[in-house]
């Protein structure tokens, strides 16, 4: 099911599937976010967790014993319960089940709260360890933005801005997608820039680390843009469908890393990995600024 909130300058719509936004459109009925396409990324901005991206053999061990889950966690497939709705918020809420304890043996409460601010949906990822045990997790977000946002541009009219002057680096991964363990600079133009074009991806995700914590997506021919600021997320995934021509690309900011090549990861080890004690409470917040 859906549900819609809004105020005077833009609207959004989430379904209880994953808590995953369904469109973010400005009052003037421009659409932000991708709408998704079954030959070409049918999502459209899923939430990950309790794990970021693949798992080597799909599998992870705890404990001595091994578990299988799927890419991004079960989260982007779970129904959650819509816990509350406001005017300008959403919550909606996740616990545990027989079937989740299957794939990952925690007991615990994930929150997913949306609220609108003036032209800012701010995002909070809340979870709350219901066990007598430590437990360990890695989350973040995955929303396509329409590229281009105004007619008469083009894909490549677009790039992307830091705030920030800085040096990041690219974290390497197998033709696989799983990390190498290794990283290399990821020069950018005069330290902020990235341009965009659809060959910026034909080798699957770009994948940073040490950014500036807010990133842009614009163009000097328009005026619409998006802005996402990302405080608590360590590392930055860009993407779209490989060696494709599509009209979006993906801002992904993420705790933590897949696994690597060839290794099954232990989860009590994988050092990238939030460690919430029994009984504590973790809290993620960041945003999606439309500017028009």
């Amino acid at each position: 099911m859906n549900y819609t909130i809004s105020n005077d300058i833009l609207s959004l719509t989430v379904s209880t599937k994953g808590g995953e936004m369904q469109s973010i459109k400005l009052i003037d009925g421009t659409e932000y976010l991708w709408q998704g396409d079954v030959n070409t990324w049918p999502d459209r901005a899923i939430n990950i967790f309790p794990y970021v991206a693949r798992l080597t053999d799909g599998m992870y061990e705890y404990q001595g014993k091994q578990y299988r889950m799927d890419i991004h966690g079960f989260l982007p497939t779970a129904e959650m319960f819509l816990e509350s709705k406001a005017e300008n918020r959403l919550t909606f809420q996740l616990s545990d089940t027989e079937e989740t304890r299957k794939c990952y043996p925690f007991h615990f409460e994930y929150l997913l709260h949306y609220k609108l601010v003036n032209n800012t949906i701010i995002i909070t990822y809340e979870v709350r360890n219901k066990d007598q045990k430590t437990m360990h997790f890695g989350l973040g977000g995955h929303p396509g933005f329409n590229v281009p946002l105004e007619q008469n541009l083009l894909f490549e009219d677009y790039f992307l801005e830091f705030n920030e002057k800085s040096e990041p680096s690219r974290v390497t991964f197998s033709e696989k997608c799983f990390v190498t363990g290794e990283s290399e600079p990821y020069p950018l133009l005069h330290k902020t820039f990235i341009p965009l074009m659809h060959d910026l991806f034909d080798d699957d995700a770009i994948v940073l680390k040490n950014t500036a914590k807010e990133l842009t997506l614009k163009s000097k021919k328009g005026r619409k843009a998006v802005k996402v600021t990302f405080p608590q997320m360590d590392y930055l995934g860009l993407w779209h469908w490989p060696k494709t021509v599509v009209n979006y690309v993906c801002i992904e900011p993420w705790t933590s890393l897949p696994s690597r090549e060839g290794i099954v990861e232990d989860l009590e080890k994988q050092d990238d990995l939030i460690s919430l004690e029994a009984g504590n409470t973790y809290t993620n917040t960041w945003s999606i600024e439309l500017i028009y």
